[in-house]
C-alpha cells in the first residue's frame, strides 16, 4: 500500500506513534488509510452541512474496511464575495485548493482519496487535484439548495440581485427586496440553478468522478448521505481494483463532459474549469474543441438563469443519467467508459429515464439544435470568448451597438445604478481578467442590475472578466487575450461599435486594422489592481482565461 511509506517497518515506529497519540490502534492503521477531503465551513450556504456528508463517507469507508482521515480545504462563497474586492480571491482558490490537497496527500502517504466540495471553486479544485494526483478518488458533494414558490415564483439567489436592480428604477419596493432576500435561499446547498457550483457538480457524474446523482439530489435529502455512504464504499473497491483518476478522466470523458454541458446549458465557468482540469489530466481541450462539440450538440435544458425550472427539478426529472440517456439515442456520447461506480457510462444510463420532457426535452425536439454555450471570435476577442447561449434572449443573438467602456466593474455598477446606460449600449468592462483583475472577478451585479431594470433583451455587456453561472442576457465573457496582457480589448474607445453575432459565433469591433493598430503604438496596459499578497503571485503566473487561466 502507498500509505507504508508512513506506517511500515520498525524505522517507522516514531511515525506510527503519532498515528497514535491520536488514538488509532495498530488495527486502523494496517489498513488503507483514506484520506476525507472536508471543506466545510460556516460561511458558504453549500458547505455549513458538510460535517454530516464527512460523517457518512466515513461510515462507508470504516463499512469496506477502510481507516478514514479527515483533512480541510477552503472554500469562498461567491454570493457573499461579489461585487467588491472580495471577488478577487474566488477563482484564484481554485488552485490554491489543488495545491492543498496535493500538499496533504503528498506527505502523509493516503492510500485513497475521497473528496466533499460543493461551491464553485472547490469541485474544479479538487477534480484539478484528483488528476495531478492520480490516486483512487471519488467526488461526493453537499448537493443543490432547493428553491421554493413565493407568490407565484420560483425564487434562487439571481431573484435577490435582480430585485436589486428592479427597487433602483422604482419596479419594486424596499419591503418587496426584503420578502425575496427572506425566501430566495432557503436551506443549505449550492444555489439552486445550473449557476457555476450545480454545474460542475453535475459534471462530475458526466467525468466518471462522481455517483450517479451527484449533481442532483438536493443537499436536505437524507438520499444525499446516503449517496455519501455508497461514495466511502466506493473508492475502496477503487483501491483494490487499482482505478485512478486518469484511468476514467480521458479524452472521450472530457468530451462527454462538454456534450452535456453544453444540453444542460452550464455556466460559462466550465470553460474555465474543464480546461483546467484536463491540464492536469494531461488531455488536451481548448475552445475550438468545445465550439465544435456545441456545433453538434442540442440543448435539452433550460435551467435558472435560462429558464423557470431549478436542479431540483431537474432531478426529479431523472437527473444527468437521464440527459445522458437522451444524449446517448443519438450517439452524442462515448458509453465504454469506465465510472467510479466500476460500471461503464453505458450500464450507468441503462435505466435512467426522462420523467419530465419539459424539463429535459427529448434529444429530438431540443430547445435550440446547438448546444448552451458558445465560443465567439473577432477582432476583439481574437482567442475568443464565451457567452451562455441558452439564456440570451433571441433578439439579442444579434446585436450593434456603441461601446461603454469601463476599466473596472466598481465603474461599470455605478453608472448602471445611475441609470447611464441605455438601451443599445454594448457595456464594455476590461482589467478584469485573470492577470488585471488580478482573479477575474465574477460579474453578478452588473449583469442582474440590467436584467432587474429590464434592460438584458436592450443592452449587451462584453469583459475580459467572467460572470456568474446566474447571469443572463448577453453578457460575454472571458474575452482573450485580456487587456493586461495587450488585447485588443485595451483598444476600445468610448463610442466605437461593436457588433455581435452569437448564432454565427462572431464579435467585431467596427474599427480599420490601420486605427488600432495607431492605438496599439501608443497603447500601455494598466498595472494589475492589487500588488502584494497571494494576488500579486498569481498575477505574475496565470495564463489566459482561453487556456483555463491555470498557473504557469
Amino acid at each position: 500500500m502507498r500509505s507504508d511509506r508512513v506506517k511500515k517497518g520498525i524505522e517507522r515506529a516514531p511515525h506510527r506513534s503519532l498515528f497514535k497519540a491520536m488514538g488509532y490502534t495498530d488495527e486502523e492503521i494496517k489498513q488503507p488509510l483514506i484520506g476525507i477531503v472536508n471543506s466545510q465551513n460556516d460561511v458558504v450556504p453549500g458547505h455549513v452541512h458538510l460535517d454530516t456528508i464527512v460523517d457518512a463517507v466515513k461510515t462507508g469507508v470504516l463499512m469496506s474496511g477502510g481507516t478514514p482521515i479527515t483533512f480541510p480545504a477552503i472554500g469562498v462563497c461567491d454570493g457573499i464575495a461579489m461585487g467588491h474586492v472580495g471577488m478577487h480571491y474566488s477563482l484564484v482558490t481554485r488552485e490554491l485548493i489543488a495545491d492543498s490537497i496535493e500538499a496533504m496527500a503528498m506527505a502523509h502517504g493516503f492510500d485513497a482519496l475521497v473528496m466533499v466540495p460543493n461551491c464553485d471553486k472547490i469541485v474544479p479544485g479538487m477534480l484539478m487535484a484528483a488528476a495531478r494526483l492520480n490516486l483512487p478518488t471519488v467526488v461526493v458533494s453537499g448537493g443543490p439548495m432547493l428553491s421554493i414558490n413565493k407568490n407565484g415564483t420560483d425564487l434562487d439567489l439571481n431573484s435577490v440581485f435582480e430585485a436589486v436592480g428592479s427597487h433602483k428604477v422604482g419596479k419594486m419596493t424596499e419591503e418587496q427586496v426584503s420578502e425575496c432576500e427572506n425566501n430566495a435561499c432557503p436551506s443549505c446547498g449550492s444555489c439552486s440553478g445550473m449557476f457555476t457550483a450545480n454545474s460542475m457538480n453535475c459534471l462530475t457524474e458526466v467525468l466518471g468522478l462522481g455517483l450517479p446523482g451527484n449533481g442532483t439530489i438536493p443537499a436536505v435529502f437524507s438520499e444525499r448521505i446516503r449517496l455519501a455512504k455508497y461514495a466511502g464504499m466506493a473508492v475502496m473497491k477503487m483501491l483494490e481494483k487499482d482505478i485512478k483518476p486518469r484511468d476514467i478522466m480521458n479524452d472521450k470523458a472530457f468530451h462527454n463532459a462538454l456534450t452535456v454541458d453544453m444540453a444542460l446549458g452550464c455556466s460559462t465557468n466550465s470553460m474555465l474549469h474543464l480546461p483546467a482540469i484536463a491540464h492536469e489530466a494531461e488531455v488536451e481541450l481548448n475552445l475550438d474543441i468545445a465550439n465544435d462539440i456545441s456545433g453538434k450538440t442540442p440543448n435539452l435544458c433550460k435551467l435558472s438563469p435560462a429558464g423557470p425550472y431549478h436542479v431540483q427539478d431537474l432531478y426529479f426529472a431523472g437527473g444527468v443519467q437521464a440527459v445522458m440517456k437522451e444524449l446517448g439515442k443519438e450517439d452524442l456520447l462515448y458509453t465504454d467508459l469506465m465510472t467510479v461506480t466500476g460500471k461503464t457510462v453505458g450500464e450507468n444510463i441503462a435505466k435512467a429515464v426522462n420523467k419530465n420532457e419539459q424539463v429535459i426535452r427529448p434529444v429530438h425536439e431540443p430547445y435550440s439544435p446547438t448546444g448552451g454555450i458558445a465560443v465567439l471570435k473577432g477582432n476583439i476577442a481574437p482567442d475568443g470568448c464565451v457567452v451562455k447561449k441558452s439564456a440570451v434572449a433571441k433578439e439579442m443573438l444579434q446585436h450593434s451597438g456603441p461601446a461603454r467602456v469601463f476599466d473596472s466593474e466598481d465603474d461599470a455598477i455605478k453608472a448602471i445604478y445611475q441609470g447611464d446606460i441605455h438601451s443599445g449600449d454594448v457595456v464594455v468592462i476590461r482589467y478584469e481578467g485573470p492577470k488585471g483583475g488580478p482573479g477575474m472577478r465574477e460579474m453578478l451585479s452588473p449583469t442582474s442590475a440590467l436584467a432587474g431594470m429590464g434592460l438584458d433583451k436592450e443592452v449587451a455587456l462584453i469583459t475580459d472578466g467572467r460572470f456568474s453561472g446566474a447571469t443572463r442576457g448577453a453578457a460575454i465573457g472571458h474575452v482573450s487575450p485580456e487587456a493586461a496582457n495587450g488585447g485588443n480589448i485595451g483598444l476600445v474607445e468610448e463610442g466605437d461599435t461593436i457588433a455581435i453575432d452569437i448564432s454565427s459565433g462572431k464579435i467585431e469591433l467596427d474599427v480599420s486594422d490601420e486605427t488600432l493598430e495607431a492605438r496599439r503604438q501608443v497603447f500601455v496596459p494598466k498595472e494589475p489592481k492589487i500588488k502584494k499578497g497571494y494576488l500579486a503571485r498569481y498575477a505574475k503566473l496565470v495564463t489566459s482565461a482561453s487556456t483555463g487561466a491555470v498557473l504557469e
